[in-house]
């Protein structure tokens, strides 16, 4: 009879374990799904750039090498910081960081759908490329 009470106690003591192991496991995925949606999310958006190229050359009268500096100042701030960005961010953590790429992704696109002339287009373009560097 000994064991079977034994068996009992230590079913019911780890219970509570395999709750709140359930429990971090729901939140684990649910971090992961939000993380996962923002990025493709912030994908969409700095993709918006080269789609919107013809666009852009027809609105604003511009030529292929305006394009093509377009593209440059995006991917210079897209690939070249990214590196950057994370050797900052592995020596002292930033929490909010994933927010602040968003924004500055969303706001590079804003500064785009509004800009007046050329050179607001490329602080757009730039913006999109801090942003999706931040991000990743």
């Amino acid at each position: 009879m000994e064991p079977a009470l034994t068996d009992t106690t230590a079913t019911s003591a780890a219970t509570p374990a395999t709750a709140s192991h359930i429990s971090a496991q729901a939140t684990a995925f649910t971090v992961i799904l939000a993380v996962s949606f923002c990025h493709c999310v912030n994908d969409i958006m700095q993709s918006l750039l080269s789609a919107i190229y013809p666009l852009l050359k027809d609105n604003y009268h511009l030529d292929f090498w305006q394009i093509g500096l377009l593209t440059f100042t995006f991917q210079v701030t897209a690939s070249l910081l990214q590196p950057l960005i994370g050797m900052v961010t592995d020596k002292r953590p930033m929490p909010y960081s994933l927010p602040y790429g968003m924004a500055s992704s969303l706001i590079g696109l804003v500064v785009l759908a509004y800009a007046g002339h050329y050179w607001l287009l490329l602080i757009g373009a730039s913006l999109i490329g801090i942003g999706s560097a931040i991000f990743h």
